[in-house]
């Protein structure tokens, strides 16, 4: 007969990266919460659009009246409804990429709070190039909260400690 290899028990020998490095620190869970908190926020701005449908369609019209192509009333329902549909899934698809990179950083993946700082950055831009709502505004500056508690000395030893143990 043959022998059965030994392997070592589950475990033994070795630990998870998270336990080996440094406990987390308050900064990482603050920015954590921060980014969750601007998640958040952006959805409700999200589902705000459905409830301006009005504004948006009045709007639309009296752009229409003003402009040299004119559009029936039905077409500009049908630009209204695609526009806060696509609206409401960019916010849906945006909120869920923010949980899974808040995720990642509470865990000590740096690419995750690069990528949330560039995400923070363009948001910060896009309220500046073109008009923001009280939510827009709300949502960046959590957002630009979460990445300097990201950044702070705490935060890159913790970083440091998880690659390290990896």
């Amino acid at each position: 007969m043959t022998e059965m290899p030994s392997y070592p028990a589950p475990g033994a020998g070795t630990e998870p990266a998270a336990a080996a490095a440094s406990p987390r620190p308050g900064t990482i869970n603050g920015a954590f919460w921060a980014f969750i908190v601007s998640m958040l926020v952006g959805l409700v701005g999200g589902v705000l659009l459905f409830f301006t449908r009005g504004s948006i369609t009045d709007a639309m019209r009296t752009s229409n009246a003003q402009s040299a192509t004119k559009l029936t009333d039905a077409q500009i329902d049908q630009a209204v409804t695609i526009g806060i549909v696509a609206g409401a899934v960019v916010a849906i698809v945006f909120a869920l990429l923010h949980l899974l990179f808040a995720f990642k950083l509470r865990a000590g993946r740096n690419w995750a709070r690069i990528v949330l700082t560039v995400l923070t950055v363009l948001q910060v831009l896009s309220l500046l190039v073109g008009q923001g709502s009280i939510v827009g505004y709300l949502s960046a500056v959590v957002a630009v909260i979460g990445v300097v508690l990201s950044f702070l000395p705490e935060s890159n030893r913790y970083f440091a400690a998880v690659k390290t143990a990896r």
